[in-house]
């Protein structure tokens, strides 16, 4: 595309095809340079989809560089979550951990894992609902990915979980949707270690003065992989002795 990239163009465009349930290419965007103008396009649309919640995804791009994403819709499975479903919805069993103290960004020698654990306050089963309004997500430009908020279209945070399990990989994992089976074996984070990611992010010298602050909660990637559900239905997720159910609903 030629066109003059605008945050404001592009984030009112991923707006209204969120809203409206439909995904187009790639190639009919114009698409941010650079993560800075990613990022002011991103901000545009949680302001638009009028996010609140300090909730949040992380991930890297395949340059390594780590970006974040609000969460949103965000419900809490205790208060009966319900998150819409559209064509095209992926799920991924997530742990996320709220941050007891802050992270500020600071410069000279990098936070090690364990100061990012000693930050931690709670550890949470939990579950990320993904559609995106671009055909291809992240696979043709990751930078319209980031802007489209890395694809997420819901979280559903499920019951605490002891802190050690941020160490645990492997633990037996089973979830079934509408009744059947979707995933039923060890939990595998895509980096083996659920929390790289938040180091990596953590140690980020050009995140917001405001990010990582005492009371956010960050999700922490896939332990399930990606699995589409062809339908709504109820989800039912067990991780060890576990559980957190919900339902996604035609919106």
């Amino acid at each position: 595309m030629t066109e003059t990239f605008d945050p404001r163009t592009l984030a009112a465009r991923l707006h209204s095809l969120r809203q409206a349930g439909r995904q187009e290419a790639t190639d009919t965007f114009a698409l941010p340079a650079d993560l800075h103008q990613a990022m002011e396009a991103q901000n545009l649309l949680a302001t638009a989809d009028r996010i609140s919640s300090n909730a949040w995804k992380v991930t890297v791009s395949p340059q390594g560089q780590a970006v974040t994403a609000p969460l949103y819709p965000y419900a809490e499975a205790v208060s009966g979550a319900d998150i819409p479903w559209y064509p095209g919805l992926k799920f991924e069993t997530e742990i996320a951990v709220r941050l007891g103290s802050d992270l500020p960004v600071r410069a000279g020698i990098p936070y090690s894992r364990t100061e990012v654990v000693k930050a931690i306050s709670a550890v949470y089963l939990g579950a990320e609902l993904l559609v995106s309004a671009v055909k291809e997500s992240g696979s043709v430009s990751f930078l319209l990915f980031v802007a489209d908020r890395l694809g997420n279209s819901g979280y559903v945070l499920g019951p605490e979980v002891e802190k050690s399990v941020v160490d645990t990989a492997g633990m037996p994992l089973k979830v079934t949707h509408a009744g059947r089976t979707i995933y039923d074996g060890p939990a595998q984070h895509p980096k083996g270690d659920v929390l790289t990611w938040l180091v990596d992010y953590a140690n980020d010298g050009l995140r917001p003065e405001t990010s990582l602050k005492s009371g956010a909660l960050i999700t922490t990637g896939t332990l399930s992989g990606a699995i589409e559900l062809t339908e709504p239905g109820e989800i039912d997720i067990v991780f060890g002795d576990i559980r957190l159910s919900f339902s996604v609903s035609k919106g």
